[in-house]
């Protein structure tokens, strides 16, 4: 692994830096990548208005372009969307923390091929889902959602411009704890999460450590691939760059810290079963996962499962499984203890609105305490239920081999 570097960026063609977030530094390091054939494909989330966007895969700097800025109601995981590239493909993605971690994790299990893979990790303080930003906005605002034109997040602020009297822009903001304390805001997976900055990726970008009122990007450099994807674009006269000064380090290193604390307490808080005995957790689980329906959502968006056809988990998802708690749930969180990353896409899914991330996280959290091993991290690292069942192989097979 590389020494990090840190930079400040920012896009040198001005119809980017203005369109773009924080000088159009991603999009401008996408656009050059497609330009000289660096990269084949972009994976980008294009906007469908203010509060969703619909991810695509393009092979056009055009739409790269109209892809540009921030976008907060963005509650799916885009791992899974790679699995539609040929593995020769050379492909740019830009990627929350836990798309990053789904990534690598899919490569653990040769579903991708990582080495065509350049993650352009962002850093996230969370998602909200567009239609909670939409009831934020009318309920909480005072406004009209579709007068809406911009929602961005500064300072702890969700702030929203929108079109006022006479047709001039106007801005309101609200601390984003205050909202949360109404149940409003991130998505719960977002608020528990601990992991804000993509260091997993091949570049870790945001406005933390930008110095205020600068339209620049912190970019730190983690991998050969990350550089060298930089270094096209700084050939292509595509970005300008800057050394990042040890205040800039030092304050999106605070920002990172404080984003980890909130997310310690809401893990806390959100964990209705800390203080309740066994028999009564078993209970709470019991009553949740019976409403079960059976409809295999959240298997078809986990960003790490990889089954196929023959999978356990396919031979036990039985509508008519009359057991206390279904062999397909009990068997999904076997499954997963290891390698669940808590992005909330399962319980983002459910039609009956089990609680599967607060579900999946107790497990998980515990074995893979156990079991010293942060999924979706490192991709040298293989997963210990899989490097378990390769040893049951070999097991197997020797035992073969010695009976005949």
């Amino acid at each position: 692994m590389m020494e990090p570097r840190y930079y400040l960026a920012w896009a040198t063609d001005e119809a980017i830096r203005a369109r773009g977030a924080n000088g159009g530094f991603v999009t401008a390091l996408l656009v050059s990548a497609l330009e000289t054939q660096f990269i084949d494909l972009a994976l980008v989330v294009k906007k469908k208005s203010v509060y969703e966007g619909v991810p695509v895969l393009t092979n056009d700097p055009e739409q790269v372009k109209e892809s540009a800025g921030s976008l907060h109601g963005v509650p799916w995981n885009l791992a899974k969307l790679l699995l539609e590239c040929a593995p020769d493909k050379r492909v740019g993605v830009p990627t929350k923390p836990c798309d990053a971690r789904g990534i690598i994790e899919l490569a653990k299990r040769r579903q991708i091929a990582l080495d065509n893979v350049f993650l352009i990790g962002l850093n996230c303080g969370g998602t909200v889902h567009p239609l909670r930003m939409r009831e934020l906005a009318a309920e909480l605002y005072g406004l009209d959602p579709d007068t809406v034109q911009k929602e961005e997040i500064t300072a702890g602020k969700l702030i929203l411009r929108y079109e006022g009297e006479g047709g001039a822009t106007q801005e309101k903001g609200l601390k984003i704890d205050e909202l949360e304390q109404e149940g409003r805001g991130r998505r719960d997976a977002c608020k528990s999460c601990t992991t804000k900055l993509p260091v997993m990726a091949d570049l870790a970008c945001g406005n933390w450590g930008v110095p205020k009122g600068e339209q620049k990007t912190f970019v730190e450099v983690l991998t050969d691939k990350g550089a060298a994807i930089l270094e096209n674009a700084l050939n292509k006269g595509a970005i300008t760059v800057e050394d990042a000064t040890e205040q800039s380090i030092a304050v999106r290193a605070k920002i990172e810290r404080a984003m980890q604390a909130l997310a310690a307490r809401w893990k806390d808080e959100l964990d209705v079963l800390t203080d309740n005995s066994p028999s009564e957790r078993l209970a709470f689980y019991t009553e949740q996962l019976q409403r079960c329906i059976h409809c295999g959502a959240c298997k078809a968006v986990c960003p790490v499962c990889a089954c196929d056809e023959d999978a356990k988990c396919l031979d036990l998802h039985d509508e008519q499984d009359a057991y206390a708690i279904s062999l397909y749930n009990l068997l999904r969180i076997l499954h997963l203890m290891d390698s669940c990353i808590h992005c909330g896409q399962c319980e983002e899914v459910c039609p009956v609105d089990i609680p599967l991330t607060l579900i999946q996280r107790r497990f998980s959290e515990r074995m893979q305490a156990h079991l010293d091993y942060e999924p979706g991290m490192d991709v040298t690292e293989t997963p210990p239920y899989q490097e378990t069942k390769l040893r049951w192989s070999a097991d197997a097979k020797t035992s073969e081999s010695e009976g005949a």
